[in-house]
Parts: C-alpha cells; sequence; structure tokens
C-alpha cells in the first residue's frame, strides 16, 4: 500500500509531531508499504512558486512546493490554496497514494488538498492534531481565564467569541466550509485525544477514532557522565531543576511558570527552572517579568536544543511541567520526559490528562492556580523517592500504551476503513 502524508512542516527538529510522522512512515516501511511526504516551504531557493522538488529527510520521500502570502488572509487562502493545486496533482498522479493521510495543512497545503486527494481516488484520513478545525489559533477562551479560574469548557465556537478575537481575520463561514469538505471528502477523521474529540464534536465535526501520538523508543538514553556535564555546564549541579521545553509562548504557560517559580523559591531557594526553548523569544517576552518578580537569577534558558543536548536536558530535570493555559491536545513532549524516567506536572486542559496519570506518573494541575500547581511542581522535588517511582511508572506506561508499533497498527485499521468507505479494494496489508 502506498501512503502519502501532507504536513506542512517537514523539518524533524522542530517539533514533536513532526518527528512521529518520520517514525511512523518508517515503521510503515518496515512492515513492506511506502510512504511520502507533501509538504510546503516559503523559500524558493528551496522550490520555486508551481514546482514539485524531491527531497529526502530521515529515509522518507519529501515532496516539496512553494506557498507564500500574508497570513492575515488565512481563514481565506487555507481553504483552497491556488498556489499548490498544480504541483499537487501532478504529485498525486505521479505517485498514485492509496491512501493521503493529513497532518497539518491548515495555513499552505489547505482543505482542498483533500478534496484533490479524493479525486484522485485515494482514501483520505484527516487526523486533528489541533482545534484550527474551528478555531483560528490556540484555543484559549474556552475555560474563561482568570475570571473562571479556568473551570469552564466551552467549546463551540460562536461569531461573538471570534470575532472580537480575530477582527479583520475572521472569515464568515470558514468553520462551515470546513465541517462540509471534511464530510464529504474525508473516508475517516481521527483525534489525538479523546478531549480533542470532544471539542471537535461540540463544533459539528465527525470523529471516527482516537488515535493517541506515540513516540519511537531511542536506542540509548544519555549516559549518567553527560547529564552530569549538561548540569554542570548551566550552573544546575546540586540544584533542584524544573524544565520546561518546546515552543516559548504566554499560551504555555510560561508567565504562569515564572510565578510558581516565584512561590517554589520561598521555600526552595534552590529551584532552577531550564526554559529549554529559543532564546531571543525568552529574553524579548518573558526575561522582564522574570525580573519583576525577583526569579530572574534561578532562570537557565538554554536557548534551542535538539539531538543529544535535548536528551540530557531532559535527563537533567528533577520535574518536568506543561502548564499551557491553551486547549493543550496531547503534549507529545510529556511522553519524550516520561521516556526519560521524569515525573511530569502537565495541565489539566486539554489530553494531558490522558498521557500523564495524577498522582501515578506525575500531577495534573490548573495553571490558574498558581500556588496549587506549584504545590504539586513541590511534591517532587523535595522527594526524590516520589519522583523516581512516578518517573519509573511514566517509562512503563509509554512502553505499555505509547510505542510507535501500536500506532502504526490502529492506522493501518483506520487505513483499512477509509480504503472500505471509498469502495476501493486494497491489496493485503502486512500483520503488525
Amino acid at each position: 500500500m502506498k501512503i502519502l502524508f501532507l504536513n506542512e512542516l517537514s523539518d524533524p527538529r522542530i517539533g514533536s509531531s513532526v518527528r512521529q510522522m518520520y517514525q511512523h512512515a518508517q515503521r510503515l516501511c518496515e512492515l513492506g508499504h511506502e510512504t511520502a511526504v507533501a509538504t510546503c516551504t516559503q523559500d524558493t531557493a528551496r522550490a520555486a512558486p508551481g514546482e514539485l522538488r524531491e527531497e529526502e529527510i530521515l529515509g522518507t520521500r519529501v515532496f516539496v512546493m512553494h506557498s507564500d502570502y500574508e497570513l492575515r488572509w488565512r481563514g481565506w487562502v487555507s481553504l483552497d490554496n491556488r498556489r499548490v493545486r498544480a504541483p499537487l496533482a501532478r504529485l498525486y498522479a505521479q505517485f498514485r497514494p492509496d491512501v493521503v493521510h493529513s497532518h497539518l495543512l491548515h495555513t499552505h497545503l489547505g482543505y482542498g488538498s483533500l478534496t484533490a486527494a479524493r479525486r484522485a481516488g485515494a482514501a483520505v484520513v484527516f487526523t486533528a492534531h489541533d482545534v484550527m478545525t474551528f478555531c483560528y489559533q490556540k484555543l484559549t477562551c474556552f475555560h474563561g481565564g482568570e475570571a473562571a479560574v479556568g473551570t469552564l469548557r466551552d467549546y463551540p465556537a460562536h461569531w461573538s467569541k471570534c470575532i472580537p478575537c480575530q477582527r479583520l481575520r475572521f472569515r464568515p463561514g470558514r468553520n462551515a466550509a470546513i465541517r462540509r469538505l471534511l464530510a464529504r471528502d474525508v473516508h475517516q477523521v481521527t483525534t489525538v485525544s479523546h478531549e480533542l474529540a470532544t471539542a471537535l464534536r461540540a463544533n459539528g465535526l465527525t470523529v471516527d477514532r482516537v488515535v493517541w501520538n506515540a513516540v519511537r523508543p531511542q536506542t540509548h538514553l544519555p549516559s549518567a557522565e553527560a547529564v552530569a556535564a549538561f548540569r554542570q555546564r548551566f550552573g544546575l549541579t546540586g540544584k533542584r531543576v524544573v524544565a520546561i521545553g518546546g515552543r516559548l509562548h504566554e499560551q504555555k504557560g510560561v508567565s504562569k511558570l515564572l510565578e510558581m517559580l516565584a512561590v517554589l523559591l520561598r521555600d526552595l531557594p534552590d529551584t532552577r527552572l531550564v526554559v529549554m526553548g529559543k532564546r531571543d523569544v525568552y529574553d524579548r517576552e518573558f526575561k522582564g517579568q522574570a525580573e519583576r518578580l525577583g526569579v530572574d537569577h534561578a532562570v537557565v534558558p538554554t536557548g534551542w536544543l535538539d539531538g543529544e543536548e535535548l536528551q540530557c536536558a531532559y535527563g537533567a530535570a528533577d520535574v518536568f511541567v506543561t502548564p499551557s493555559i491553551c486547549f493543550d491536545t496531547f503534549g507529545l513532549v510529556n511522553l519524550e520526559a516520561m521516556e526519560h524516567g521524569k515525573p511530569v506536572v502537565a495541565t489539566t486542559f486539554g489530553g494531558s490528562q490522558e498521557v500523564v496519570l495524577d498522582g501515578v506518573t506525575g500531577a495534573i494541575a490548573n495553571p490558574f492556580d498558581v500556588a496549587g500547581y506549584a504545590a504539586r511542581i513541590a511534591e517532587f522535588l523535595v522527594d526524590p523517592a516520589k519522583a523516581r517511582s512516578a518517573g519509573e511508572a511514566g517509562r512503563r506506561r509509554v512502553a505499555e500504551h505509547f510505542t510507535i508499533e501500536r500506532l502504526a497498527d490502529e492506522f493501518l485499521e483506520v487505513y483499512a476503513a477509509a480504503l472500505a468507505r471509498r469502495g476501493s479494494v486494497a491489496g493485503p496489508m502486512p500483520p503488525g
């Protein structure tokens, strides 16, 4: 069977979900299938307008198309991006996929790529990794914010909420158009968490199945010596280390985490917060707040990490945190920290509570309750035995429930259902 993935992001260094896509592609190849990726670039040196170029990334064929425009028009362009129509049509004719499996397409590949896939005769699978089918950004309005202390779960989108948020970027009829297109052109819709499925269904979208995200076990974790060297390099030797990683943004709870750090330092002055993300973003967006709170001395911004350095950072943490105040659909970084045997204190918003088991592999807490969230972090900082127990339980949970082999097997079932709904007969699929 030939599977073509649609994903606007192709660099495995910039996101856990992109790395997962390549791991999934590799696993399918191991099972005897053929895979490729369709992606977009804004760099004309990589692909000129109208061109279709082929690359290889992590052993996977990657077909690159060009698309660039002013993103204020995304509500319009993302429904059907004329910039990619011709090269995408050539790709469908050239690769002749049995299944087109869409991941991220909300800006450049566009929903029209699903219509084109269906017309080309492919079975079409759409995986929602986020809320962009009904929201223009990371969903933040659903919980009521500070006023409601984050206790609401108001998922349905409505113009009265969206227009004040998006202003001139609001495109009337966008959400209805997406609902119609998915119903007409997609044979199976999956989400990465049950809570995301709940949010999509609250907005009139059909969800056929939930397939949790996964990681491929690493061949080796960093040695104790490498982790100790990382700690020494960043002044963490003998400190209690809390870590956050990924894209640094207000919506990811970084500001709330700085407030939590101020609470932790009152009783645990040797606490250090390792910020694993772009240094210029931290300096521009959060350093001033850290200085105002008097916690700047306890923040260790490492800059962007990948490869062995990233693994050492996970290894150096005593507790990993994901205090998002947006709808955090799954949190693949939770799995990465758990694989390293680290307790995770995750947000109550979104799918994290399907990954992190409260009181077993870490804790689930409301980041609007700054003192309460800080207390859950402190539980593991002051009790190394409890931290070890939670970390070991987390590592077991990853091995039992979140492997790339399980994900590939489940998606083979999804592909079979999509092919059946399309009305075509596929060749026999190797066992999982």
